[in-house]
């Protein structure tokens, strides 16, 4: 019986992939130590956590009143207290100006209006003197427009278009988004690891991600980068999903390569236990070989470039590059950052902001706060079938929260 078209791709797509690692591999790790299946195991297993985690929490926190966070607070008018050493990052487009200027008008309404933090917006191509005046029109603070290098967007010379061709495909018939958008994957791979190598931000250590038309509903009267510099923060995040397993299938054996080579890397307060859950979401587990595909939605963030800059996340991500998988599967830029936050980082220095209202359709984080207007506490999502999700139960059993 004649084999379907999809499995002759599917068959093509692996013999084409055999071909090329053993060659791309053969050259490139000649004279490395092969990493057996039983050392990966052995890696896994002295990474574990070793204590269970508990019940996830209940009834959701966000119903509950939330204020704003314990801690060294620094607010408007200590003048004692210098600003810290960040700025506020958008990756955006010319035609998505429209999009950024709403957005920049809930930032500045809610937040940087008080702190006046500057602005930087990066593109693949030069941006036009419309967008720089409106964007600046929007803001009191400086605005910077940066044009990303070549060799940091293009896709890289050792990706193989007939793989990334044949892959593409399997993509699209897994209904997997932006399959074949090759802007995309080059976008999931500058958030990823280039951004804080360009020159722009040399001497920025701490960038709160701005996405085009997202929304911000909650007034922050503290300044959110000093409070993640006096408490020891690294990383801050509002919403907590699964992925789609089918976009990275061998993102976590990849990843359990590289960890067994580097064993030194792993933090011994890690977050692999909410990394590898298997009972919620089983089938995630299965399909993403072993990674239970929650990760920081990373739309929203807050972080300290001086983690990505560190050779343990740095050489994580030049591993995964070589891999492939930014262009051959849709590695995204949040599970690659959540992976490398949850195994190289001390868990403790993970912070979620529920008293920031936030939007990125279709997901919602709406705290229950006097500070609010226009979400409605608890809302995770608008559309009730994808409730499930949502991870923060996940992160709330193995990890905890502050």
């Amino acid at each position: 019986m004649p084999l379907n078209r999809r499995v002759k791709r599917l068959l093509a797509l692996i013999a084409l992939v055999v071909v090329s690692v053993f060659i791309i591999r053969k050259i490139k790790h000649s004279g490395t130590p092969q990493v057996s299946q039983q050392q990966q195991e052995e890696s896994l297993r002295t990474t574990a956590l070793k204590h269970p985690g508990s019940s996830p929490p209940s009834p959701n926190p966000l119903l509950q009143e939330v204020g704003e966070p314990d801690g060294i607070l620094t607010r408007i008018g200590d003048t004692d207290r210098p600003r810290a050493s960040a700025t506020l990052l958008s990756l955006v487009r010319n035609s998505e100006l429209r999009g950024i200027v709403r957005t920049m008008q809930d930032v500045e309404r809610t937040f940087n209006s008080k702190f006046n933090y500057p602005w930087t917006f990066f593109n693949d191509e030069p941006f036009t003197e419309e967008f720089k005046r409106r964007t600046q029109e929007m803001t009191k603070a400086p605005c910077r427009y940066e044009l990303i290098p070549k060799e940091h967007w293009e896709t890289p010379p050792w990706i193989n278009k007939d793989i990334v061709a044949v892959s593409g495909q399997i993509l699209v018939e897994d209904n997997i988004m932006y399959a074949k958008q090759q802007s995309y994957h080059k976008m999931c791979r500058w958030n990823s690891g280039m951004f804080y190598k360009h020159p722009a931000l040399k001497d920025v250590r701490w960038y709160w991600r701005i996405e085009p038309n997202t929304r911000y509903y909650c007034s922050i009267d503290y300044d959110v980068f000093r409070y993640m510099e006096d408490n020891d923060k690294t990383y801050g995040y509002v919403i907590n999903i699964y992925d789609a397993p089918q976009s990275i299938r061998s993102l976590w054996p990849t990843t359990m390569e590289f960890v067994a080579q580097h064993p030194e890397y792993v933090n011994p307060n890690n977050a692999l236990q909410w990394l590898t859950d298997s009972e919620i979401r089983p089938d995630h587990n299965v399909i993403a070989n072993g990674y239970s595909t929650c990760h920081f939605w990373s739309n929203f963030e807050i972080g300290d470039m001086n983690f990505f800059r560190s050779d343990a996340y740095d050489k994580y991500f030049e591993y995964l590059d070589h891999a492939g998988g930014f262009f051959y599967e849709r590695w995204g830029d949040a599970p690659v950052h959540s992976i490398g936050l949850g195994l190289f980082l001390d868990k403790s220095k993970i912070h979620w902001f529920k008293d920031i209202g936030y939007l990125h359709m279709p997901y919602y984080n709406c705290p229950a706060s006097k500070k609010c207007s226009g979400c409605q506490a608890g809302r995770f999502t608008d559309a009730g079938y994808l409730n499930r999700e949502n991870c923060i139960d996940n992160f709330f059993k193995y990890v905890h929260a502050d």
